[in-house]
């Protein structure tokens, strides 16, 4: 057999040498196949002759080496949310002669912005002369600016008490703006309002004359102006902001208040853990009464200045426990009851997560100065006599502890237990020169005062929202008799539920416990006329339901009914003032 052999050359060969060669090899291959392929003719007369095949390969194609990543694609995770539960204890304040048909929102969690789309106006009507009003007209979203004007009227010509003897009317209305300059913004707000109430809480029996209600009425307005400017940098070093505000109030019988208000707020990290931080407000109040309230002449002029600051260190660890330390330094110049003007007192709170993100366990130690003005306590109790002497209160020391918590999604729960101690602490209690109207009193001691708040909040895939808060209050009055005008305990609790995409149902149940005013009984005539006597007088408890439906018809009309007070309990959150029955207001909304 005759050997082919095959040697590869270099890559140096001749460029045609391979195919001459690949041609001849496959002439010899195809020769030698016919020669065998003919049976019976003896010996074959084509041989196969030694040859000596050369392959020559004069080009290589290379290719670059691949890189080759043997590790699993891994895709970063979202980035944990920093929810900060934000704690609140305010005051209950219900509105004097009903309560708001509107929901309140709990504050135990912060609310997700809604999107804003753009403007609607409400127009209703209702039992007792009932007019409800309110137009809400605000720019969308947006990275250059926003404004936004609010207008509400709620108004009753009739109440529950002679007609128009306790009619009512609320009007307001709050105009805000904000401009965006890159990581600044800078802001401003009016206020202005203008209130009508009656002084219905007279006693029939002792009347001479049928009440005119021109000669009982009240009238209040409020106006308020706010510049500011604040830090929109989240992740910058020093986060401020900075305002100037005016706010203003007079009433029906001449008594004015001006109030200069100024306030700054900043924070400057000193690390990714550390931080030092400035609370300021100050205030300074110039007001005027007519002597002609005393029975003088002329006007009786007073200015009240108010300073608070609280500097302070905190400090978060990695390992859930945070701390405060700190100090408020408070300055007024009321000086009721021998109360002295300055005030020191710590800010010290240390708090652990035991649970991140579902348990935190907090303690503290603080007090401070609390600024009255009338423009507040105006909307507080809107049958306060006039000619009153405020005075700030001064709370603390103050111990309180509590917690936070989201045990499962969409739950989220909060307490809080305060023990202080105050002067000048307000109460309400009806005036001996007219029990239609109340004076301010405070105990001349300093007096204990314990709260226990408690609130929660549920909410399952923005269908069902229900939410529950609760305050208990102990006022450890000692020259006073009650702690007048302050329930012990104040309660509320709502839900709504977005039956449809076009129906949203509400529900608000409110329940005060039964507090204190005082009435007066005449001495004995003879010989001499004796002075009368007061008497306290025990209130009947706050139980309040209100229901609410919202039916859209189109995508810019719909339809609303508010049903307020639905148990017709004529109670009275102050002594001698009764609220309205059931009451049902009945409109349509536009929205553009």
């Amino acid at each position: 057999m005759k050997r082919l052999q095959v040697i590869k050359s270099s890559f140096t060969a001749a460029a045609g040498r391979p195919l001459l060669l690949a041609a001849g090899l496959s002439g010899t291959v195809v020769f030698g196949a016919h020669a065998q392929g003919q049976p019976g003719k003896g010996k074959a007369r084509g041989t196969i002759q030694d040859a000596e095949i050369e392959i020559v390969k004069d080009r290589v194609n290379t290719l670059p080496e691949a890189t080759r990543n043997f590790e699993k694609i891994r895709l970063a995770p979202p980035p944990k949310p920093t929810r900060q539960v934000t704690y609140t204890y305010p005051d209950f304040r219900l509105p004097a002669t009903r309560l708001n048909p509107s929901v309140q929102v709990l504050t135990v969690a912060q609310e997700e912005l809604e999107p804003l789309t753009g403007n609607y106006v409400k127009l209703g009507l209702g039992n007792y002369g009932s007019v409800y009003g309110r137009a809400h007209l605000h720019s969308t979203r947006n990275e250059q600016y926003s404004y936004g004007l609010d207008v509400r009227h709620n108004s009753s010509k009739n109440g529950p008490v002679d007609g128009q003897n306790s009619g009512v009317s609320l009007t307001s209305a709050t105009a805000t703006g904000e401009y965006y300059l890159g990581r600044a913004a800078v802001g401003a707000a009016l206020d202005f309002a203008r209130d009508t109430y009656h002084f219905y809480g007279y006693d029939r029996s002792k009347l001479t004359t049928e009440p005119n209600p021109d000669d009982i009425k009240q009238t209040f307005t409020r106006f308020g102006a706010r510049a500011y400017a604040r830090n929109r940098a989240t992740d910058a070093a020093l986060q401020y902001e900075v305002g100037l505000g005016y706010k203003y109030f007079g009433d029906h019988y001449g008594v004015s208040e001006n109030n200069l208000l100024l306030n700054a707020k900043a924070g400057y990290a000193l690390s990714e853990t550390s931080r030092i931080t400035l609370d300021a407000q100050g205030s300074f109040i110039s007001e005027k009464q007519p002597l002609g309230l005393v029975g003088q002449s002329g006007d009786l002029s007073r200015t009240r200045n108010f300073f608070q600051a609280t500097p302070a260190y905190e400090l978060t660890g990695k390992t859930g426990l945070s701390l405060t330390l700190g100090a408020t330094l408070g300055y007024s110049s009321d000086a009721l009851y021998g109360v002295g003007k300055g005030m020191i007192n710590p800010a010290v709170r240390v708090g652990y997560a035991v649970v991140p993100e579902k348990f935190q366990l907090y303690a503290g130690l603080g007090g401070a100065i609390q600024r009255v003005t009338r423009y507040d306590l105006s909307q507080e109790n809107p049958w306060l006599a006039p000619g009153q002497t405020l005075a700030d209160t001064h709370a603390g020391p103050t111990v309180y502890g509590g917690f936070t918590s989201t045990p499962v999604s969409g739950l989220e729960l909060a307490a809080r237990a305060t023990f202080g101690r105050s002067r000048n602490l307000y109460f309400y209690r009806n005036s001996l020169a007219d029990s239609s109207k109340f004076d301010l009193v405070y105990d001349s001691t300093t007096i204990n005062v314990v709260n226990v708040h408690a609130e929660a909040l549920y909410s399952a895939s923005e269908k069902v929202r229900v939410g529950f808060k609760a305050d208990y209050n102990h006022y450890g009055v000692k020259s006073l008799a009650q702690a007048y005008g302050r329930p012990a305990f104040l309660g509320t609790l709502y839900g709504t539920y977005n039956a449809s995409d076009k129906l949203l149902l509400g529900v608000n149940f409110y329940y005060y416990s039964a507090n204190y005013g005082v009435g007066y009984v005449p001495g004995v005539t003879l010989p001499v006329p004796a002075p009368r006597t007061a008497v306290d007088r025990q209130t009947n408890s706050v139980i309040d339901l209100s229901l609410r439906a919202d039916y859209r018809i189109t995508p810019k009309f719909s339809i609303f009914a508010l049903g307020n007070n639905l148990t017709n309990r004529h109670y009275q959150r102050y002594l001698n003032y009764q609220s309205q029955g059931i009451n049902v207001i009945g409109g349509v909304t536009y929205s553009f």
